[in-house]
């Protein structure tokens, strides 16, 4: 069984009904959608409006994906902003199930390398718990990858209690942001797998991870003239090795989503059918 196609449908920057349109023209099998504000949070849904939304869906020939329920800011790393985070994150993951999808996606914030830091201690703490709530529904919350290193991660996943947190591999945050190898981070996170994005980049200089993600949580990418240190690219173009990552993903037996998120750029959906064509030209 091979790879399953989809577009995160925020990056077309369209209302609902016609990003999905426009998913289904470009050949997607499903969708990522975002789910922390507007139409789609988790407070402003209806049993009416989700039914709507699963009948778009269905009249389209798409299933979601993933949902995105990153709430931005320092993610779980500050205690006191977790309890709301938390319980916020529980009700993304009640949507999830009710729009079809067992994965939630989200950065938790940077993992620090001393794991006897109090940050260390918070964010594990958090973790656990939206672990635990995961489980108990038969879903996942899938941390995407780029603030740290592989290793680091496996090593923190490795240290949760329950079994609800997996990974939401993203190849290209990984080459511009901590200069990992995104081949050897499907090895190293080969059993938290459950989602993936497809979208590619290269590093210009390096730079401090904290001090990035940080300025993302402040002002967001405005927050920062990312410019100088890393550059988002159509796929293809950047530095993931594409066949090779592709053929670790299969190599592990993930036969799930590819999801083209694209971030930046004019034409977002001009990039993200060049990026369908490349997919399908190597898989």
């Amino acid at each position: 069984m091979g790879f399953s196609f989809g577009i995160m449908a925020d990056s077309l920057r369209l209302p609902f009904a016609e990003s999905l349109a426009k998913c289904r023209e470009l050949g997607a099998d499903g969708v990522q959608i975002y789910a922390v504000e507007g139409e789609m949070a988790p407070e402003n849904q209806t049993a009416a409006t989700i039914a709507e939304k699963r009948r778009l869906l269905a009249d389209n020939g798409l299933i979601v994906s993933a949902l995105c329920g990153d709430l931005g800011g320092h993610g779980f790393c500050l205690a006191d902003e977790n309890p709301h985070k938390i319980e916020r994150s529980k009700r993304i993951v009640d949507l999830a199930l009710e729009m079809g999808t067992k994965v939630v996606t989200t950065h938790i914030g940077v993992v620090p390398a001393d794991v006897t830091c109090d940050r260390y201690k918070i964010m594990q703490e958090a973790c656990n718990q939206l672990a635990e709530y995961a489980h108990t529904n038969g879903a996942w919350f899938a941390i995407e990858t780029g603030p740290e290193p592989a290793t680091r991660l496996r090593t923190f996943l490795d240290s949760l209690d329950g079994d609800g947190v997996g990974v939401n591999l993203d190849p290209a945050n990984l080459v511009m942001v901590t200069g990992d190898d995104p081949v050897k981070a499907v090895t190293t996170l080969a059993p938290y797998i459950v989602h993936t994005h497809a979208k590619d980049g290269m590093m210009l200089k390096p730079s401090d991870p904290q001090v990035i993600y940080d300025s993302f949580a402040v002002g967001g990418i405005e927050g920062l003239f990312i410019g100088d240190y890393f550059v988002e690219t159509p796929l293809g173009q950047g530095k993931v090795d594409f066949k090779n990552y592709l053929a670790a993903l299969q190599s592990i037996g993930y036969n799930g989503f590819l999801t083209i998120e694209r971030e930046v750029g004019d034409d977002p959906a001009a990039d993200i059918k060049l990026a369908m064509d490349f997919l399908k030209s190597i898989v």
